[in-house]
């Protein structure tokens, strides 16, 4: 059953008002120099639109006047509107690049900082709804920035000048237009606040929908395997009414806003009229000023229904940039020191645990580490056993520092992680995933993501060294074949090796293979396993393995149960000891071959 969709962090507070537009200040303040040559742009077009009226006054009262002077004041019109329509151009152009410019930084900022965060940030947000973010909610700044605020200011100029004009064409006419002013306002303001929220619960809408989206595709094989396509169809379906639904009742709210005030506008603007017009037969003002205060009324009318409509835009955008502004302020459990100290290049490999005990915190209850010490020399090749939820993938993650541990330390040559940048210390490590990850690039791309200044040749020697190198020649394009996304055109086996091949050629002091082999038949396995073999030779590998004939020929093997350490050894000293590992070996050999 779908949920209500909830902000990621939900102790932040959100704003009522449409101050919330403040947090674009860092990305607008750059381009100030634009924004302000967009501005006097939009004030020469407000400034020529309000001179329009007068002149229209000088057409019309001069009707009875010599023709000379008629084309007179139609030339200077034509002039005016040329300056118009110049103006509305450059406008245009520069509140447009200005938009854009601003949201494609905003884009970049929000990926930079998600693109950073550790495990513990995606297993509260879905990766489907960051995009959502990233592309419906910028596409909402886009128009508002790009757009309504121009709009908006053109519009709040002409309300303002147009004001002026029809206190200066007629005061009495003018207190009467004002008498409808706070009539106007108060529909602006109550709705608006209620129109601001139904835009942040439909964007919510929005990115959950995209969110199960996302989901569902990237999982299809799975999905269509298990014949859970109607389910599935039903929860997006029903997550995407829900959204259409919370649309629905933006929409309505926004709409009766928009009737209430343009009704009330254009009702004074009659009643005002028929003012005027008795005004006009009593000799009290020419038609020309009638004319000119009509004008000046519609201008100030349609800038109030303009500004009413793009009220209700500020406030959808408000409620976007209250939801980027989370994920660019978002606090990641994981971080990088102040003062980073610098890890002396090329690292040793060295790696020591320290009495580590780590909860995931989604499973607070359970240990996945408890008072965990090991400690693996430079060039030592360790093996990691045991059952599954042992705690071996988690000793992978803490020395990539995915996760910080509750107590105890977690060492490279010395340093305690917490005190490296983690960039600095991730160039010495070399990972091959158990669920190894293929980008929609050629494979050739795919293995030089290990080291992306690496040359053809050293692409292909890693490949070569991974067992890779004849399958991905016997593809049609050979080394530049497009491998689809997540590897779609792959077998696991084949996608395994290219994982392999990109660790390879990162060629770092220390490797990780988190179960490599567990995709391979066991001729692939027994090549790769060579492979492994000779490139951890001068190098610290850490295996984690199911399959006790990968990890055999291991200088170390550390038996896991529970989160903790229960024995380590030899291949043959485990087995002659006994125990967990005796066990495991009694269920997987037999004479020994594989069962």
């Amino acid at each position: 059953m779908a949920r209500r969709p909830q902000a990621p962090l939900e102790d932040r507070p959100t704003t009522k008002r449409i101050g919330a537009l403040k947090g674009l200040s860092p990305f607008v303040t750059p381009y100030k120099g634009t924004a302000l040559a967009a501005l006097a742009a939009l004030m020469l077009t407000a400034s020529i639109s309000l001179v329009l009226p007068l002149a229209v006054r000088r057409v019309v009262d001069g009707f009875q006047q010599g023709a000379e002077l008629l084309d007179q004041y139609f030339g200077a019109a034509l002039l005016i509107t040329a300056l118009l329509a110049l103006g509305t151009g450059a406008r245009y152009y520069l509140v447009t690049r200005f938009g854009e410019r601003v949201v494609a930084d905003i884009r970049k900022a929000v990926f930079d900082r998600v693109l950073g965060m550790s495990p513990a940030f995606f297993e509260r947000i879905l990766t489907g709804e960051i995009i959502s973010r990233i592309t419906t909610d910028t596409t909402l700044i886009l128009s508002v920035i790009g757009s309504s605020v121009s709009v908006a200011l053109r519009n709040f100029l002409i309300l303002i000048g147009g004001l002026v004009m029809l206190l200066v064409t007629s005061a009495k006419l003018t207190g009467l237009v004002l008498l409808i002013v706070p009539a106007v306002v108060i529909p602006i303001v109550v709705l608006g606040r209620r129109l601001r929220a139904l835009s942040r619960e439909n964007q919510d809408w929005i990115a959950s929908s995209s969110g199960a989206a996302s989901e569902a595709l990237l999982s299809a094989q799975t999905v269509q395997a298990f014949t859970h396509e109607a389910q599935t169809r039903a929860h997006f379906a029903d997550v995407t009414e829900k959204s259409f639904v919370s649309a629905q009742r933006r929409i309505t709210t926004r709409a009766i806003m928009t009737v209430i005030v343009i009704f009330l506008v254009f009702a004074g603007v009659v009643g005002v009229l028929w003012v005027g017009a008795r005004d006009v037969r009593l000799g009290e003002m020419s038609v020309g000023e009638l004319v000119q205060f009509v004008i000046y009324a519609v201008m100030v009318a349609g800038s109030v229904g303009a500004l009413s409509e793009i009220w209700g835009e500020l406030q959808r955008a408000a409620g976007a940039t209250e939801r980027l502004v989370e994920l660019i302020g978002a606090e990641d459990s994981v971080k990088d020191p102040e003062h980073p100290v610098p890890l002396p290049m090329p690292a040793r490999g060295a790696i020591d645990f320290e009495n580590v005990t780590f909860h995931y915190p989604s499973r607070p209850e359970t240990s996945a580490l408890e008072e965990v010490s090991l400690s693996i020399k430079p060039g030592e090749t360790v093996a990691l056993v045991g059952p599954s939820g042992a705690g071996k993938t988690t000793v992978i993650q803490l020395i990539q520092r995915f996760w910080d541990p509750e107590a105890g330390s977690v060492k490279i040559d010395g340093y305690d992680l917490r005190d490296l940048a983690r960039h600095d210390f991730r160039h010495a490590v070399a990972l091959v995933p158990q669920d190894p990850v293929i980008f929609a690039a050629s494979a050739r791309e795919n293995i030089r993501f290990g080291r992306p200044n690496a040359t053809d040749h050293e692409v292909e020697e890693a490949a070569r060294a991974a067992h890779a190198y004849d399958f991905l020649t016997a593809l049609p394009d050979g080394f530049e074949t497009y491998v689809g996304e997540r590897g779609v055109m792959l077998s696991g086996g084949q996608k395994q090796r290219i994982a392999i091949a990109r660790a390879i050629l990162r060629d770092a002091p220390i490797l990780l293979l988190d179960e490599a082999t567990s995709a391979l038949d066991a001729a692939s396995e027994r090549e790769v396993q060579a492979a492994v073999e000779r490139v951890s030779v001068g190098r610290t590998t850490v295996i984690v393995a199911h399959r006790l004939a990968t990890v055999k020929k291991a200088d170390r093997i550390v038996v896991f149960e529970d989160g903790r350490i229960v024995a380590q050894g030899t291949h043959d000293e485990l087995v002659a000891e006994g125990g967990l590992y005796a066990e495991l070996a009694r269920l997987q050999f037999t004479d020994g071959s594989v069962v």
